[in-house]
């Protein structure tokens, strides 16, 4: 797969949080496989309950998640959100879960929208990144394909070609909404 990282990530926040290699990034210690899986199983028997997945099959996608993540264990990447609650348990919980789980840690700053509007506008307007991805709500998610900010113009075609392997097979797209 010859992607640049900052290709991958530009406006993959709209759909899911995708990362790959390229330009060098921060390096923070790795966690074993066996690690991975355990930090997994607790996760999944403290937070991500209840669920409309079996524990199994739950431990079957996290599973995919620790394979899919392998090569970029280690990395730091960043991420801006609003100030709301999906947000702060995102912020809060999530990525020390994700980051326990794939060995990749997040930094996520929250911000009032208006600044997080100004961020983006930056961002697109400029085409130099300052934050590797951006956690969007549904009213904003349409400025990233108005401005073709997103990779190839479409994450669908990115998800089905190029980012197939870091795109989880079970992801439901009819599931989301905006």
């Amino acid at each position: 797969m010859d992607i640049k990282r900052r290709d991958v990530l530009k406006g993959a926040g709209t759909a899911a949080a995708a990362v790959a290699v390229g330009a060098p990034a921060l390096l923070t210690p790795t966690v074993s496989y066996a690690q991975q899986v355990d930090a997994a199983k607790k996760w999944i028997d403290s937070e991500f309950q209840p669920s409309t997945l079996s524990k199994d099959q739950q431990m079957a996608e996290m599973e995919w998640f620790i394979k899919a993540s392998a090569p970029f264990k280690g990395m730091q990447v960043s991420t801006a959100s609003e100030i709301l609650g999906i947000h702060e348990y995102e912020s809060k919980t999530l990525t020390k879960a994700f980051a326990e789980i794939t060995g990749i840690q997040v930094n996520h700053e929250m911000m009032d929208e208006g600044l997080i509007v100004d961020k983006i506008s930056t961002e697109i307007q400029s085409g130099k990144p300052i934050y590797d991805f951006w956690m969007n709500d549904s009213d904003f998610i349409g400025t990233h394909p108005r401005y073709n900010d997103i990779i190839g113009g479409s994450l669908t075609d990115f998800m089905a070609g190029d980012g197939k392997e870091i795109t989880n097979p079970n992801l439901d797209l009819n599931d989301f909404i905006g």
